[in-house]
């Protein structure tokens, strides 16, 4: 941001800067880390799938896109997917506040896409600087409060995962994120998380043998057609509709 001598944010900007940084790197990552130790992988990503649907209603609470019939049915839909996968989750005795955290994140996700497109904090590269930064030392704080030791990290596997969630897992994905943002509808944007669940299940399985059960499957399945009906599906109106009349001409 500096050597490019990046433009900082003001007014409005700033604001929406700071709010970004709160929701988006501080809110965002304490509530998944929270849970994903006790989720895993597939059930994580399968629950933050409804992000999209969440962008929509959130969308309409902030005034940004119009209310739509289908979202509320994608709502109910979704919401029976995850009851599924919750119960699926419980029966391996996975808490259940995790997946309530899950969904606490899935919240401050859409909720920092909707934020930027109600208060846009302009240059992306300075926008995620700064609220990098906000969020970071906001995560530290809280790990002081928690006791929780600051340790420097020396294991190989840990940095490079650290490396990897650095810079393309956050460095990369954020500023694309604010690019794709400033050109699409915020519910559009969110769209990429359908594929999520996708490639973090398949991965769990080989990877860390995370069990996939059919109950799973089908929770995750449900939660898909939720959040497609809802956030993705626009009926085009029929070609079959006559055209209204014209006015008759006065005269």
């Amino acid at each position: 941001m500096l050597s490019q001598h990046r433009p900082a944010p003001r007014g409005d900007q700033l604001r929406g800067t700071v709010i970004y940084g709160v929701i988006a790197f501080a809110l965002v990552y304490f509530f998944l880390y929270q849970a994903i130790g006790d989720t895993g992988s597939g059930t994580t990503m399968t629950v933050l799938s409804i992000v999209p649907l969440l962008t929509v209603f959130l969308s309409v609470v902030h005034g940004i896109e119009r209310p739509r019939l289908l979202g509320v049915v994608g709502a109910i839909v979704a919401a029976t997917g995850i009851v599924i996968i919750a119960a699926d989750q419980v029966s391996l005795n996975v808490p259940l506040i995790a997946i309530g955290l899950l969904l606490a994140g899935a919240t401050c996700q859409a909720e920092q896409v909707v934020i930027v497109k109600r208060l846009p904090p302009g240059d992306p590269v300075a926008a995620n600087a700064l609220g990098m930064l906000l969020g970071g030392t906001l995560l530290v704080a809280a790990s002081i409060v928690a006791g929780e030791p600051l340790v420097v990290p020396v294991q190989s596997d840990t940095l490079i995962a650290m490396a990897y969630l650095i810079v393309p897992g956050a460095i990369g994905v954020f500023m694309l994120a604010l690019y794709v943002l400033a050109r699409w509808t915020a519910s559009a944007t969110s769209y990429a998380f359908l594929l999520f669940p996708l490639v973090a299940i398949v991965l769990g399985a080989v990877l860390y043998a995370e069990p996939v059960r059919p109950s799973f499957l089908l929770g995750g399945f449900i939660v898909l057609i939720g959040v497609y009906v809802g956030a993705i599906y626009h009926p085009k109106a029929s070609a079959e509709e006559p055209a209204a009349e014209p006015a008759p001409a006065e005269g």
